[in-house]
């Protein structure tokens, strides 16, 4: 690996503007296995194959205890699979649930003491959803309406309700923008008679509104703009925290009143420092992690919520996420930008496809004077986990360790693609590794956080006893580099969704974690901690 010292780019002329400020930096993890938590943490003990390539027919999946079923989206069926996993090595397909007359299929599942819930697309994907409940069996209980494109839901602790993350996303040429919402569905006295209340962004204006807060969609009014992505709910089930991924910013839900009482702000991550380096081109010739002006939007996907000596914290994936749409795009490489001389005085050099040229940013921010060229460069995620209080404020950030730990461990497949082997490097130039799913799990008495690399496919875990120093513990991919991946001897690829079951649940009696593969259109099961 190369690393280019602070020194050397001041030098150059290249931290002008992106030293101006320091916006919620935070120190490297350690790296150390803490005692009690064996080595190594994971190991692959069975798995389930559709067969189905890149068609997301394994995409987010739910466990029942109760009949020791997991319950699989199918993107490319339209169906929820169910699969036997009362033997976790042997994953077998015993029943699908079709949802074909509903809308487009599930965008995700859950499933609490036996009851499913089904978040359903609608066919014209900007008209409202909703959420078909089922029992194990796959009998229909019934439907509660939501949102556009409910993309996320979960039950609450409690069971008493169903909250629905409405992406509401705009149609392709941005005509059509639906509002971004979160629907609270109270089950607390059964299916038959559920209510449905709708906690939306109505309330808030750009100017009440945190600057690192992204609205910049076409036209579009706040309430239009924010795109909810992935909800946690805290273990009284009072409070609901929601990522807004393309807005750079977590919502705060009270479950009670069905309100969004703040909109936080997660601020912008400081690749200038050296702890937070990463590899920004495909076409450097190697793995080559260096500081760079550059300014990373957090733009998390999935997160989660954990009490830690009485403390709720939020841990979420920084995967990043841009709107690239026939009528609107804010995609541009640095590559083709005008750059401000003064804020940038070597551009020519840091346009070269070797170094930033390549690196994918957003067009919505930068242009602070609005003369028409960049002071400033945005770039799409933050490679990185991070830890946050229950109100948005900083605790902790993973800094440049994926892409550090991905250089030791996957130094031939660095940075590759999640749909083809030999593509080393493929995606430095996007988003690195694009952590995506997380999901937290007690081991031995530890709480370990597991995070999923959509891109590179592996498993990072990290003992986060101590939510301020994280402390890397494991790292496996079942991917197999030198296979096909069409034609299914690639291994598993693209995390997407995970799920702990702890031994006290669990078919074995033993701490699995389940794993669904997007582009593989598979799932693995790993035994933890034994």
């Amino acid at each position: 690996m190369k690393f280019a010292p602070l020194s050397t780019l001041a030098a150059c002329g290249l931290l002008f503007t992106a030293c101006s400020t320091v916006e919620k930096v935070a120190a490297p993890l350690t790296d150390a296995v803490k005692p009690g938590l064996p080595s190594p943490l994971m190991r692959k003990i069975g798995e389930y194959r559709s067969g189905a390539f890149d068609e997301s027919a394994t995409e987010i999946a739910a466990y029942d205890a109760i009949s020791k079923q997991l319950y699989v989206t199918n993107g490319a069926d339209h169906t929820i699979d169910v699969l036997d996993l009362s033997d976790p090595t042997h994953p077998t397909k015993i029943r699908s649930i079709d949802l074909s007359g509903l809308g487009k299929g599930a965008n995700s599942v859950a499933v609490y003491q036996g009851l499913v819930a089904a978040a359903v697309e609608n066919s014209d994907k900007q008209m409202p959803g909703l959420v078909a409940f089922f029992s194990p069996d796959g009998s229909t209980l019934g439907f509660a309406p939501v949102g556009a494109l409910p993309d996320m839901l979960t039950f609450s602790p409690d069971g008493t309700k169903v909250v629905v993350a409405n992406e509401g996303e705009p149609s392709g040429d941005y005509s059509v923008d639906p509002e971004g919402a979160i629907s609270v569905i109270d089950i607390s006295n059964g299916i038959a008679a559920a209510t449905v209340r709708t906690a939306d962004f109505s309330g808030f204006t750009r100017e009440s509104l945190d600057p690192s807060v992204r609205v910049f969609g076409p036209n579009a009014s706040v309430a239009q703009d924010m795109e909810p992505e992935y909800i946690t709910v805290s273990a009284d089930s009072k409070t609901a925290w929601v990522t807004l991924q393309e807005n750079n910013a977590v919502a705060i839900v009270d479950l009670d009143q069905a309100k969004i009482t703040a909109i936080a702000g997660l601020g912008f991550k400081n690749h200038a420092f050296a702890a937070n380096s990463f590899d920004a081109s495909n076409k450097d010739g190697g793995i080559v992690m260096q500081s760079w002006p550059v300014k990373g939007i957090y733009m998390p996907d999935a997160i989660a919520s954990y009490t830690i000596a009485g403390k709720t914290y939020l841990f979420t994936a920084n995967e990043g996420d841009s709107r690239d749409y026939d009528g609107f795009s804010e995609e541009e490489r640095v590559g083709k930008l005008k750059l401000d001389p003064e804020s940038f005085p070597a551009a020519e050099s840091l346009q070269e496809s070797k170094h930033l040229g390549r690196l994918k940013i957003t067009t919505t921010l930068g242009d602070t004077d609005g003369d028409g060229d960049f002071d400033a460069l945005y770039a799409y995620g933050a490679r990185s986990f991070s830890v946050w209080s229950a109100d948005g404020t900083l605790v902790y950030d993973s800094a440049n360790l994926l892409e550090t730990k991905l250089a030791e461990r996957e130094a031939a497949n660095f940075n590759s693609t999640n749909d083809e082997n030999g593509s080393f490097d493929d995606r430095s130039d996007d988003k690195g590794p694009e952590p995506e799913g997380l999901v937290i799990g007690e081991v031995n008495g530890t709480p370990v956080l597991f995070l999923g690399l959509e891109r590179v496919g592996g498993i990072m875990a990290f003992d986060i006893s101590n939510p301020a120093t994280p402390e890397f513990v494991d790292y496996i991919n079942t991917r197999n580099f030198d296979g096909d991946p069409k034609a299914d001897s690639a291994g598993d690829l693209a995390p997407e969704g995970l799920v702990f079951i702890p031994a006290a649940e669990s078919p074995n009696g033993k701490n699995l974690l389940v794993v669904s593969y997007e582009v593989s259109g598979s799932v693995a099961v790993f035994q933890i901690g034994e």
